[in-house]
C-alpha cells in the first residue's frame, strides 16, 4: 500500500518517464499523446504484469488525485471571462447538443450489439454512455442500479472496467485525431492567436512578477474553500454535481468581479500555471492506478461491444463534432476534447486540448466550452439519457 505521498512520488516519477519517452519518440510527439498517459500507462502495465504474475499487487491512496482535480477546475474557473462566454454562448448549446446526441447513440449502440450478441440489453449498457461519457463515478452509481435493483450480475465490475478501457482510448484518440484534422484540412491559418491574451496576463508581466505566484495560490485555495460551500448546498437540490463544481463557480465570480470592479488583479498566468501542474499530477495519478487487468479478464462479448464504443467515438468526432462546430482550428482542438470526455473524463479531454495547443497555438474558446460541458452539463443530461433507457428495457 501506497501512501498518498508515494502515491504522488510514482505519479512524478511516471510523468517525467511520460515526457522523456514523448521526445525520443517521434509517434508519441507527432500523435499529440499526452505525457502523464504516456507514462502512467507504462506503469499501469507493469503493475499489470507483476499482478497476473502473482508478485505483487498495488494499491493506492488517491487522496491528492481528487485534490489535484479540484485545483485543476478552479484555476479552469478564473478562465471564465463573462465576454468570452458571452461571444460563445450559441456555440456553448451547439456543443452540448453534440454531447447529448453522442449519448444517446452510445446507448443505443450499446443495446443494439447486446442483442445481436445474445446478451441482456442492461448488459449492454453497462458499456453506454455510462462509463463512456460518465466516466468511473457515474459507472459505479449506475452500476449498483443496475447490480442491486435491475438483478444485472457484475454491472460494477463491467461498468468500472468498460470505464477504465474508455479513460485509456479516449486519451489515446483524441490528440492523433484532432491533429490529423488539423495537417489534412491546414487548419492553423484558421487559428486566432491573440485570442490567448483573454486567458492569461501580458507574458512579460507575467515572467517579472514572480512573487505573483504566491498571491495566485491564495486565490485557488480561497475558491476551492468557498466552493466546498457552493457544492454543499447545490447538492441539497437532489442533483448529482462534481466536487469540483463549487470551486469553478467561485473562481469564475472572483475573476469576474475583481474585473468589473477594478478592486483587485486575478493573477491570470500563475493560476494556468499552477492548473496545469495540478492536471498533470492528477493524470498521471489517475493513469498509475489503472487496474488494466479488469480489462483483461473481461469476456470477449464485452470486448466486442467496447471495440465499438471506440469506432462510434472516433466517426462521431471526425464527421459531427468537427463539422458542426465550424470546421476551423477551434473545432479540431474542441474534436479532440470531445474523445477525452466522450470516453473517460473532463481532465483526460483538457490533457488532450492541451497536447494540440502545446504543439500549436493556444484555443481559448477550446479551453472555455469543453469544461462547461464535460463539468457543468454532461453529468446532468447523462443522468436523464441513462434513466430514461433504463426504463425501457
Amino acid at each position: 500500500m501506497l501512501d498518498m505521498y508515494q502515491t504522488l512520488f510514482a505519479a512524478v516519477l511516471a510523468l517525467f518517464a511520460g515526457g522523456a519517452l514523448k521526445k525520443r519518440i517521434r509517434f508519441l510527439e507527432k500523435f499529440c499523446i499526452p505525457a502523464p498517459v504516456i507514462g502512467g500507462l507504462l506503469f499501469a502495465v507493469a503493475s499489470c504484469v507483476l499482478y497476473a504474475a502473482g508478485v505483487m499487487e498495488f494499491s493506492f491512496d488517491e487522496t491528492l488525485k481528487n485534490v489535484c482535480m479540484v485545483l485543476f477546475f478552479t484555476s479552469v474557473g478564473f478562465q471564465a471571462n463573462l465576454k468570452v462566454l458571452k461571444s460563445g454562448g450559441v456555440q456553448l448549446v451547439v456543443l452540448l447538443g453534440c454531447v447529448v446526441t453522442l449519448m444517446a447513440l452510445q446507448n443505443t449502440l450499446a443495446v443494439g450489439l447486446a442483442s445481436l450478441l445474445g446478451l441482456d440489453p442492461l448488459v449492454g449498457l453497462c458499456t453506454g454512455s455510462i462509463p463512456m461519457v460518465g466516466g468511473h463515478a457515474t459507472a459505479g452509481a449506475f452500476g449498483r442500479v443496475l447490480q442491486e435493483e435491475m438483478g444485472v450480475n457484475g454491472a460494477v465490475t463491467m461498468a468500472t472496467a468498460a470505464a477504465t478501457f474508455g479513460l485509456v482510448a479516449g486519451s489515446l484518440l483524441g490528440g492523433p485525431l484532432g491533429r490529423r484534422l488539423i495537417v489534412r484540412h491546414d487548419l492553423l491559418k484558421t487559428a486566432v492567436k491573440e485570442d490567448d491574451s483573454l486567458l492569461v496576463e501580458d507574458e512579460e508581466k507575467h515572467h517579472r512578477k514572480v512573487s505573483m505566484y504566491q498571491p495566485a495560490v491564495y486565490q485557488l485555495v480561497i475558491a476551492m474553500g468557498a466552493g466546498t460551500v457552493v457544492s454543499a448546498l447545490l447538492t441539497k437540490t437532489g442533483l448529482t454535481f462534481p466536487i469540483y463544481i463549487g470551486a469553478m463557480l467561485v473562481a469564475a465570480v472572483i475573476r469576474n468581479v475583481g474585473e468589473f470592479t477594478g478592486r483587485y488583479v486575478v493573477h491570470m498566468g500563475e493560476n494556468e500555471d499552477l492548473g496545469n501542474i495540478a492536471l498533470s499530477l492528477f493524470l498521471g495519478i489517475a493513469m498509475i492506478t489503472l487496474k488494466l487487468w479488469e480489462l483483461a479478464e473481461l469476456a470477449l462479448p464485452l470486448v466486442v461491444l467496447l471495440s465499438g464504443q471506440f469506432l462510434l467515438m472516433a466517426v462521431f468526432a471526425y464527421f459531427v463534432v468537427f463539422n458542426v462546430m465550424g470546421r476551423d482550428y477551434d473545432a479540431a482542438v474542441l474534436t479532440a476534447g470531445t474523445c477525452g470526455f466522450g470516453m473517460g473524463a473532463t481532465p483526460n479531454a483538457m490533457a488532450n486540448m492541451q497536447a494540440i495547443t502545446q504543439r500549436y497555438v493556444p484555443s481559448v474558446k477550446a479551453f472555455l466550452l469543453v469544461p462547461l460541458v464535460g463539468s457543468l452539463f454532461a453529468d446532468f443530461f447523462n443522468s436523464l439519457v441513462i434513466t430514461f433507457f433504463i426504463n425501457l428495457f
